[in-house]
């Protein structure tokens, strides 16, 4: 029997959903449910193409009571800028979670992973950054840099901020980007450690394969989000940072021990502190999180199917019976 299946772009979904509390609330959503323990998701699918300089991510979850899935598939292909092309790409296929039907394309060019990844930085500094923060920062200068600060904000309304990057010019110009986005004073600075020093909040989002934030800058009220290790190899916290914290969370355990920063701290051998917590289970109450204002706190975050089922979820209920997008009947 024929069915409809709704295929959006770029641009319709832009209209359709943004980075704000209500995306946040339903990327909470996800974590919460993962700490039930009874979501369906499988491990990333991840492929690393050095000879193209390029790697590929499959995510997808189930999680009961949604009335949807989502698979999603994210390229990333480095080389792209010399060709006029973006780096990042990628979609989100929304099934029925009751035939397995095709309800939705979403060609989102890797916009609702933004989203979400953002999201989900907000989540971890709403439940684990001090109460106040006056002064946040970040080490990386692209897209999802400035989507952390803009997510961050929304719970945790900082008054300054702090940009760091490799390239002096892209963090000068990531700094007045959210200067004018968030109404704050933001400034780049020369030296990672003078960011983390004077920060209560940082998020670090890069592909770095070697530590771009030291152990030894840590210091009392610091809570650290580590976005960028979604991949074998990659790695932007020292792993001794992991060992001396008072507190590291994950978003999921099986992930982190892979792909995320665990990884290095386990493969440094800094890690004997058994199985850590993952956010869901300290959102839940299940674990505990920060103790009071002195704590060091990191999370880890690589990315999970279930963050990717609750955003194209959310967006198929906010298209209700609008007009958005193209329909065609499979």
């Amino acid at each position: 029997m024929p069915h409809d299946i709704r295929i959006l772009t770029e641009a319709d979904l832009r209209d359709a959903v943004a980075l704000d509390i209500e995306t946040v609330n339903v990327i909470e959503q996800a974590f919460t449910a993962l700490a039930g323990g009874d979501v369906v998701m499988p491990p990333i699918m991840s492929m690393d193409l050095p000879a193209a300089n390029g790697e590929v991510d499959v995510k997808t979850a189930y999680i009961p009571g949604f009335d949807g899935f989502a698979i999603k598939v994210s390229p990333g292909f480095f080389d792209n800028p010399k060709l006029g092309l973006p780096s990042l790409n990628g979609l989100m296929i929304l099934f029925s979670s009751k035939t397995g039907l095709v309800q939705a394309l979403f060609l989102d060019n890797g916009y609702l992973t933004d989203i979400r990844t953002a999201a989900a930085g907000a989540v971890a500094a709403r439940h684990l950054a001090p109460a106040e923060v006056e002064t946040a920062g970040v080490i990386g200068t692209g897209v999802q840099a400035r989507l952390q600060m803009q997510a961050a904000h929304l719970v945790r309304p900082f008054k300054r901020l702090l940009v760091w990057g490799r390239d002096q010019a892209k963090a000068q110009a990531c700094a007045e980007d959210l200067a004018t986005s968030l109404g704050i004073e933001a400034k780049a600075v020369a030296a990672p450690d003078d960011l983390v020093a004077q920060s209560q909040l940082v998020v670090t989002t890069t592909p770095a394969r070697e530590p771009v934030l030291k152990a030894e800058w840590l210091h009392p009220g610091l809570h650290i989000t580590a976005m960028g290790s979604d991949q074998e190899g990659k790695n932007e916290i020292d792993p001794k940072a992991l060992a001396q914290a008072d507190l590291y969370v994950a978003d999921r355990v099986s992930q982190t021990e892979m792909l995320g920063e665990l990884r290095s701290a386990r493969a440094a051998g800094l890690w004997d502190a058994g199985i850590p917590a993952e956010l869901g289970q300290v959102i839940r109450g299940d674990a505990p999180g920060r103790r009071g204002a002195e704590d060091v706190t990191i999370a880890d975050l690589t990315g999970t199917g279930a963050q990717d089922t609750a955003i194209a979820s959310h967006v198929f209920a906010l298209l209700g019976d609008s007009a958005a997008g193209t329909v065609i009947r499979a």
